[in-house]
């Protein structure tokens, strides 16, 4: 799964990048470790304007017929596989972005209850700033009358690398390669295509 990642470069690299323009420079997150499960606005590219890297979307998707945003501790991530299956998802699987990132933690666990783990940082080796595929959507809060955007980020099996390294669920976000974005992005293209781990290196760190 994927709950922590960093984001750590300025949003004149991101733009050059991924050639878009940042929405709102003083919304924009930029930070080495960003914690999930405190819902954070995260950079990402919308597939109805690509042009965009948009600084509103919280991580942790609440779809939406959900009744609060108590519902998002739970999709911060969403599993490829079932997609079509769950609730949360099955209505926004056209509703593609690409959540931008410099790199993602995942722990190795030493023992078969993970009371001894070890945390890795991991980057891609294919390019220093990178893409995970994530689907989005927007909740109506009642009682505020505001609108609430948010995304998941889109997870299937990990492979050799990531094996090992989050031997617990044996699971990865999904790194599209950059060739790969906007056909992700393309809403046309069947989701399942991309329900394979990446195949390019990646290079991680044991950070604790």
């Amino acid at each position: 799964m994927c709950f922590y990642m960093g984001q750590k470069d300025p949003p004149v690299k991101v733009e050059k990048r991924f050639n878009a323009k940042v929405e709102q420079l003083d919304a924009f997150l930029q930070a080495e470790y960003i914690n999930g499960f405190e819902f954070p606005k995260v950079p990402v590219i919308l597939n109805t304007s690509p042009e965009i890297i948009s600084t509103h979307y919280h991580w942790g998707l609440v779809p939406t017929w959900s009744k609060d945003l108590d519902f998002r501790k739970n999709t911060l991530n969403a599993r490829i596989e079932t997609l079509e299956e769950k609730p949360s998802f099955k209505n926004v699987t056209t509703n593609r972005c690409l959540v931008i990132a410099s790199s993602f933690f995942e722990w190795h666990w030493n023992d078969e209850k993970g009371k001894s783990k070890d945390k890795y940082q991991i980057f891609s080796a294919e390019d220093e700033l990178f893409a995970m595929a994530g689907i989005y959507d927007t909740w109506h809060n009642p009682q505020s009358g505001m609108n609430y955007h948010s995304f998941a980020i889109v997870t299937t099996a990990a492979n050799k690398q990531m094996e090992y390294i989050h031997n617990h669920k044996k699971r990865m976000p999904i790194l599209l390669k950059k060739g790969d974005e906007a056909a992700w992005l393309d809403a046309t293209n069947a989701f399942q295509e991309f329900a394979f781990p990446y195949s390019a290196e990646i290079v991680s760190f044991k950070v604790s």
